[in-house]
């Protein structure tokens, strides 16, 4: 009876290593991105080209996944998955130009996408929910960790391509290990896929649930949420830099800092919520990302900047588990799992076409229009979920007796 337990808790262990890996190339290239625009000579806002072909594999590979563990199982499709993002990685630091990077964050996505799920998958039905959002705090530690890795090597007068190489090997290292437990990770819980509607949810129709305007409100809620936390990352290092005089090792400090306190955050709130409650966190952090966009925006010393940056991403951080937990009080429970699907749809794309315009407006204009471009999103966003949930109670009035 101790085998079990113990293949279990080294499948935790690689699990939470995973999402630490997961989120590492999240991290790179906001630090990393000036040294490659310039390196290529292509425009700032050209990394817009890199979001939106991640965010098609990302997408692309979250749908498939569920096909894909049916056939092959959850550890074959780890340990492919964590190969592919390893060559894609890999990919971007021998890339000549941008015409073979962006390629490469497709192959990129694709590998993050199924990794992302299947791990959610796994987890589900063998480590229970407290291990689920610690997952995915691990995910922002990652994301924390990779504008260290990158700024060291930049510091140390490498290039930016052994930052990617760095991660690379990780990721490599990481699928070996997949490919050696394989065969564990089929021992486990059946798991119903969350995408698909349970017995009661059958009888209502696809488009009942797209009429209604919380479903589509809780979308644009999701999109401007990552768009924040996104933006936030990508362009604070520019911010620092460029607008407020911070050299580049300092600056990317700083960045590791914003997402080290997104990790943070997601900890410690978590635990507030269990207490006060999700929906007071969430009008509590939503008023905090606008506090925090206020003090970005203020021209004024670097120092006012770091604390808007760190106020944000702790005040961010429960932000998407909670929204994605409230999703039944605002849309009903037979229109939930469509809604959350949705929901997931408009957040991957929010984070890769509104971060891109803004980094449009910062070539057009300059690196001090980030601030207020999040003060205009932070609001946005209060104002979307106060009205999603004074309609709360329309959409449960909608479900099947």
């Amino acid at each position: 009876m101790t085998t079990p337990t113990a293949i279990r808790t080294s499948l935790l262990a690689l699990a939470y290593f995973a999402f630490i890996s997961l989120g590492l190339p999240d991290g790179l290239i906001g630090v990393g991105w000036p040294s490659i625009s310039a390196e290529f000579g292509v425009p700032t806002e050209a990394v817009g080209l890199l979001l939106f072909a991640g965010t098609a594999g990302y997408l692309t590979s979250s749908v498939a996944a569920g096909f894909t563990i049916a056939r092959l199982g959850v550890g074959w499709l780890l340990a492919g998955s964590t190969a592919l993002a390893s060559l894609a990685l890999a990919g971007y630091a021998i890339s000549p130009g941008l015409g073979l990077m962006v390629p490469c964050a497709l192959l990129a996505g694709l590998g993050g996408g199924a990794i992302d799920s299947g791990l959610n998958a796994y987890a589900a039905g063998a480590f229970g929910p407290k291990h689920m959002n610690w997952l995915h705090a691990f995910f922002g530690l990652g994301v924390a960790l990779g504008p260290l890795i990158m700024t060291t090597v930049i510091g140390a007068g490498l290039s930016w391509r052994w930052g990617y190489a760095t991660v690379a090997s990780a990721q490599a290292t990481l699928a070996l290990a997949f490919v050696l437990t394989a065969r564990s990770w089929a021992d486990r819980h059946p798991v119903i896929d969350p995408l698909l509607p349970l017995d009661p949810i059958v009888a209502v129709r696809k488009r009942d649930t797209l009429a209604l305007p919380a479903v589509w409100l809780g979308v644009l809620a999701f999109a401007i949420y990552v768009a924040i936390e996104v933006a936030a990352g990508l362009w604070a290092f520019l911010l620092l830099t460029e607008g407020r005089g911070v050299s580049a090792t300092v600056a990317g400090i700083c960045v590791s800092g914003y997402w080290a306190s997104l990790f943070v955050g997601r900890v410690v709130q978590g635990v507030v919520a269990e207490r006060l409650g999700s929906a007071k966190v969430l009008v509590g952090s939503l008023i905090g990302i606008a506090a925090g966009s206020v003090l970005v925006a203020i021209p004024g010393p670097a120092w006012l900047a770091v604390i808007g940056l760190a106020l944000i991403g702790f005040a961010a951080a429960p932000v998407f588990p909670l929204l994605t937990l409230t999703t039944v009080d605002r849309v009903g429970a037979a229109h939930t799992d469509r809604a959350i699907g949705i929901q997931i749809a408009g957040a991957g794309l929010g984070g890769a076409v509104i971060p891109a315009a803004i980094g449009v407006l910062l070539s057009r204009t300059s690196v001090a229009a980030l601030g207020p471009a999040l003060v205009v999103l932070s609001l946005l966003l209060l104002g979307l979920y106060l009205v999603s949930t004074r309609n709360a109670g329309t959409a449960a009035q909608g479900q099947p007796g």
